[in-house]
């Protein structure tokens, strides 16, 4: 997730399951649709095919005389006979209208009374819905005869409660649906269990580089599927090429280092040999000063510059786990026996579960600037505190103080600057905290001056947690 717009980034386990329950509830929701439309169209289809066969009860049993129709024997289906039973029966024409009705359909009123004088070819067989007048709806067949006589065309209709068959239809609807969604959250599972083990081998790369990113390996091991075998070879080429151009970088610096300081002790030992021998003289001394201080700033733009060079090549997949208390207490050691004579009295508040994610050989270097200007500048105290982040678990501060003379506020801001010339820092606490202050951000992290309630300086910087 990003800061600004927000945008949330899915991984590509939760892009396939969205896409695929799209897909699945797409195809399950239109193939109930069909089956739904299926069903109720067989129902209704039923439906006429049963009241077809009413009609032809109907003709059996009917005679006509004189334009009037009766019955020689009870019709085969009781509920015509039965008032208000849901089966209606009724012979029509469509000049005249109602003929004659079944006693069932006595009380009956449809909405519609035309509905009986529809014309309806000889033979031929309409479909049609109407409501009554109590509301309820009614499936209507009508069939159009032509009598024995050759002449007379009747309508033979039936008409039957559409409920049983809408209750029918929803009985159905309900089951449809509640297969589907078995079928359909059946169908998720496996398919969250399908792409989880597709995807097994990235999750598994993905670990990988993590353990690399924390030192734990050097390279991406294991057997990986063959669309993956070409991404994990080149990723292991790239790790290796990383580590030996990082090594010649060191090497070809460190010999560089050596090869520049040399001929610059040399020449800083030869003007002190002068210096010493043209005491009499006092602009020739004043002379070899000028050399002997441009000397030194020699040796200070060499140094920052090189170290500027060997963080510009830093890979965050060359990172390690370091003990950050461990390494600071090698570094402590070290400084105390420079400054042994100062008998500086070093008071420590360190948590030692913490951890630097890095270039020990980084954290080193932070630790040996800061706590070198703190010896040296400090009178007879130097306290330490090492702490987590309270908002990010990973990240931890180093708070340095010292009793010393402190740096006036006005230069607290260049001496941090990153990226300052190095032959116009001031001298003292100037290319060692520049040195610092660039280790410091390749790492994302942050450094501040302060006043220290010890009366001199308060040094806080800090190291983001391992982020990747």
């Amino acid at each position: 997730m990003t800061s600004g717009n927000r945008v949330t980034e899915y991984s590509l386990q939760s892009r396939l399951l969205i896409s695929f329950s799209i897909l699945l509830f797409v195809f399950l929701g239109l193939t109930g649709i069909v089956l739904d439309s299926a069903f109720r169209n067989s129902i209704e289809a039923g439906a006429a095919d049963r009241l077809q066969v009413h009609i032809y009860l109907i003709l059996a049993a009917v005679e006509e005389q004189d334009g009037e129709f009766y019955f020689l024997e009870d019709l085969q289906e009781p509920r015509f006979g039965q008032l208000n039973s849901g089966l209606y029966g009724f012979i029509s024409q469509s000049s005249f209208g109602e003929l004659w009705r079944s006693d069932s359909a006595i009380a009956l009123n449809v909405e519609d009374p035309d509905v009986l004088r529809i014309s309806v070819e000889v033979g031929e067989r309409v479909f049609t819905r109407t409501n009554s007048v109590e509301g309820e709806e009614l499936f209507v067949v009508s069939y159009g005869i032509l009598w024995q006589d050759g002449i007379s065309e009747y309508s033979f209709t039936v008409m039957e409660d559409a409920e049983p068959y809408y209750s029918e239809i929803s009985n159905f609807r309900a089951s449809l649906w509640y297969w589907l969604g078995g079928v359909a959250v059946l169908l998720l599972l496996i398919q969250f269990l399908l792409l989880r083990w597709g995807l097994l081998p990235l999750h598994r790369m993905a670990n990988d580089l993590k353990q690399i990113e924390s030192g734990t390996t050097d390279k991406l091991q294991g057997v990986y599927p063959r669309e993956l075998r070409g991404v994990t070879r080149n990723l292991n080429i790239l790790i290796e090429t990383e580590r030996k151009q990082q090594s010649r970088y060191r090497t070809t610096l460190g010999d560089l280092a050596h090869s520049l300081k040399t001929p610059l002790a040399i020449i800083s030992s030869v003007i002190s040999e002068l210096a010493d021998k043209s005491n009499s003289e006092q602009v020739s001394n004043e002379k070899l000063e000028a050399v002997e201080e441009q000397i030194q700033r020699m040796n200070q733009i060499v140094s920052y510059q090189l170290q500027r060079a060997v963080q510009s090549n830093r890979s965050s997949l060359l990172m390690r786990s370091v003990n950050a208390s461990a390494a600071l207490n090698k570094v402590l050691d070290a400084i105390a026996k420079v400054y042994a004579d100062k008998q500086i009295r070093v008071t420590k508040t360190l948590d030692e579960t913490l951890n630097f994610y890095g270039d020990e050989r980084d954290l080193l270097e932070v630790l040996g600037n800061v706590l070198d200007n703190s010896f040296k500048y400090g009178k007879s105290h130097v306290a330490i505190t090492l702490e987590r982040d309270a908002a990010d678990a990973q990240a931890i501060h180093f708070i340095i103080e010292d009793d010393g003379p402190g740096i006036d506020e006005e230069k607290r801001e260049y001496v941090l600057q990153r990226g300052a010339r190095a032959d116009t820092l001031v001298q003292g606490q100037g290319i060692g905290l520049a040195v610092v202050t660039d280790i410091i951000a390749s790492y994302e992290g942050s450094i501040s001056i302060d006043n220290s309630q010890l009366g001199g300086v308060r040094i806080k910087f800090s190291f983001a947690g391992n982020t990747v």
